[in-house]
């Protein structure tokens, strides 16, 4: 069949059914509009798209910009001050530190003291124990015999000695019984006494400011039950 005679064919169909061949021409028109909305649709995403991410872009772009703006301005405010301005600065630095150096020096220098102080009493105490049999052999003597004079001023001159160096010696008959200072050997029930008061020092005590090296030890006379 010839191309003519096909033509001449549909046309026929054409005039025969009217309704038929317009619904055709329509549902193409249908498709091809539907198929440009897509088209246009998906161009319209990528055009978003694009605008969003080259936004980003910028505002990343001036945030960096801003922040090295920020450091510059910063770093041409040190340099802008004036040469008085940066001689004050410069002494405020050097008295802060001159400041901190002096605090620790005053606390290096009251630990040292405070050191020495106890080096000091622990050299005294030392002396002191090793004499003191010696001292209590001499207080013997004094009760109970008389010292000759060369004696008597020897004796003295140490216990001036030790009361230069801060030592001081307790312990006296009559005197109140102090369990902190003295160091009872013995009790004696005695009906005349009211409390419990020293009647014999065996050995006396010593001590230095607060500090007991060693307690009296003492007779004490306690009343009667």
């Amino acid at each position: 069949m010839s191309s003519e005679q096909s033509n001449n064919k549909a046309d026929d169909e054409a005039k025969q059914n009217p309704q038929s061949a317009a619904a055709s021409a329509a549902n193409n028109n249908d498709n091809t509009n539907v198929n440009d909305g897509s088209a246009q649709a998906a161009a319209g995403q990528t055009g978003d798209s694009q605008a969003n991410a080259a936004g980003s872009a910028a505002a990343a772009h001036a945030t960096g910009d801003a922040g090295k703006a920020d450091a510059a301005a910063g770093k041409d405010g040190d340099n802008t001050l004036t040469p008085l301005g940066q001689a004050k600065k410069e002494a405020a630095d050097y008295l802060d530190a001159l400041q901190r150096e002096r605090a620790e020096f005053v606390n290096f220098r009251n630990r040292s003291k405070k050191e020495q102080e106890t080096f000091r009493q622990h050299g005294i105490i030392d002396v002191l124990t090793a004499l003191l049999p010696a001292l209590d052999d001499i207080d013997r003597i004094r009760e109970h015999d008389e010292l000759n004079d060369s004696f008597a001023a020897v004796a003295n001159k140490i216990d001036k000695a030790f009361e230069k160096f801060g030592v001081e010696k307790f312990g006296e008959k009559g005197e109140t019984f102090d369990p902190t200072k003295h160091e009872a050997i013995l009790h004696k029930p005695d009906a005349e006494a009211t409390e419990e008061t020293v009647d014999t020092v065996v050995e006396a005590g010593y001590r230095i400011g607060d500090r007991v090296i060693r307690a009296a030890r003492v007779v004490v006379a306690s009343p009667k039950a």
